[in-house]
């Protein structure tokens, strides 16, 4: 989930859609002023509602009562989906097996974080866009961040690292490389582009983070390795009293980067929500002349965005739905946290490629869904805005607050994400980063962030692998 955008101007709007009347630029002056978080998946999974029949109740509480239910539980294309939550509670509760369990938990998951980002952004329609950003920051990946916390407190450091980790490939590689590689077919005689500066500035931060990750696996080797070859000519072991053979100077490390990272994180806040609006940004190069059918496509792109531009539910309502639908994750979080070694024995695949492969995709199915309407509709800046957004939070916000907790928890928690995941978030963020470099996009790049990614898959799909099922695909 990203966080707020300035308001575009009449000359930078009629620019980026090819010209157009005194009437026509000022309707589209007036569609651009939103904000990335009212341009969220949301938007795009929100059912029309028809009150007809509630305004009918006399009483006004009852009939408040029943628009709200109507709003937050039918108001999305995902609530096929919420039968999954009683389901996963009954199965749980009557002993089912516990694959079923994970099976119906990450299912429910899926409408009820779509619905945690909706009743986010109903909360910022009353509370004006700058708390909006800011409740965006910290609920953006509420999800992930429940998922890592009761991971942590049932000691399943594994898990929490590879859930975390998966959620950053997934969406630099396949939220990006989808939406990319999908808008750009979609998109073949239009001119592709996005404001640069916005990937600049979170793969710079995503640096950040991979250093932060980098250095405790550094640090655990080179102490592993002077402590094998610390010894003197005549075979005595030399003492370093500086060195701490348990890890502790790891865990030091980590926490000490935690603290980092969340500073960066914040002066990042403060940036993007204060600083950036302050200076308007130079307007990009004319794109090429479009057809007159492709002018009204995005016309009408534009002027139906801004029919979704106001609350449906009330404030202190939102609120109490968001604590609702918070406590509902974080029930089902917990059957996830405690299935998943049943799951991965039960279906003959890893922990390693449940964490970091399966569920990211399905557990943020509306999200990545919402980034590749966009980029269907060439709005290439929302995408990178929902793609690299949430990349940077959970590795900046998440992963540091995760440290943070544990180790007020008592329990130990460090940055070493292992030298085969570090290495793989190393990779992605240098392929995004080259790839988003000129500021322009097409379906190969996307294609490419998606072979990336499949690979990375099949990495984690061997590791710690049966060999007979491997031997099934390739004897």
């Amino acid at each position: 989930m990203s966080l707020i955008t300035t308001e575009a101007s009449p000359s930078l709007s009629l620019i980026e859609n090819g010209g157009g009347s005194d009437k026509r630029t000022a309707e589209l002056s007036r569609s651009n002023r939103r904000t990335v978080q009212n341009l969220s998946a949301t938007s795009l999974m929100r059912n029309r509602s028809d009150l007809k029949l509630i305004s009918r109740v006399r009483w006004e509480f009852m009939r408040r009562m029943l628009t709200n239910l109507q709003e937050v539980l039918l108001g999305t294309k995902l609530f096929l989906l919420f039968p999954a939550v009683p389901l996963a509670v009954v199965a749980h509760r009557y002993g089912c097996p516990r694959a079923w369990v994970f099976a119906l938990s990450l299912l429910g998951l899926i409408p009820l974080a779509e619905r945690i980002s909706f009743l986010t952004e109903q909360i910022a329609f009353h509370t004006g866009p700058t708390v909006g950003g800011l409740m965006n920051a910290t609920c953006g990946n509420a999800t992930e961040m429940i998922i890592a916390i009761l991971a942590v407190g049932q000691r399943k450091m594994r898990i929490v690292k590879l859930s975390l980790l998966g959620s950053i490939l997934s969406n630099l590689l396949f939220v990006l490389g989808t939406s990319l590689f999908f808008g750009g077919l979609s998109n073949l005689r239009k001119h592709q582009s996005f404001d640069r500066r916005q990937g600049d500035m979170n793969c710079i931060l995503l640096f950040l983070a991979l250093l932060c990750h980098t250095l405790p696996m550094i640090l655990r080797f080179a102490t592993e390795a002077a402590g094998g070859s610390a010894t003197n000519a005549t075979n005595v072991l030399v003492v370093h009293p500086t060195r701490n053979e348990d890890g502790s100077d790891v865990l030091v490390l980590s926490r000490a980067s935690s603290f980092l990272m969340l500073f960066a994180y914040l002066a990042f806040l403060i940036f993007h929500l204060f600083s950036s609006s302050l200076t308007p940004p130079p307007p990009p190069p004319p794109p090429p002349p479009q057809r007159e059918e492709e002018e009204e496509d995005v016309y009408d792109d534009n002027v139906s965005d801004k029919e979704e531009e106001e609350a449906v539910i009330g404030m202190w309502s939102a609120i109490l739905w968001l604590i609702t639908m918070t406590l509902l994750v974080a029930l089902l979080s917990n059957y996830l946290v405690s299935t998943i070694q049943d799951a991965a024995d039960s279906w003959g695949l890893s922990v390693a490629f449940i964490g970091i492969i399966l569920l990211p995709i399905v557990g943020n199915a509306a999200e990545h869904a919402g980034a590749v309407i966009f980029a269907f509709r060439n709005k290439l800046d929302i995408t990178l805005g929902i793609a690299l957004g949430s990349a940077t939070q959970i590795a900046l916000f998440v992963v540091p607050v995760t440290v943070l907790v544990a180790w007020a928890l008592g329990i130990e928690m460090d940055l070493n994400f292992n030298l085969l995941e570090t290495a793989c978030l190393a990779l992605s963020i240098l392929v995004t980063s080259f790839t988003l470099q000129d500021g322009t996009s097409n379906y190969m790049k996307g294609l490419v962030l998606l072979l990336c990614y499949i690979v990375i898959a099949v990495c984690f799909f061997v590791s710690n692998s049966p060999s007979g099922k491997l031997c099934r695909f390739f004897p």
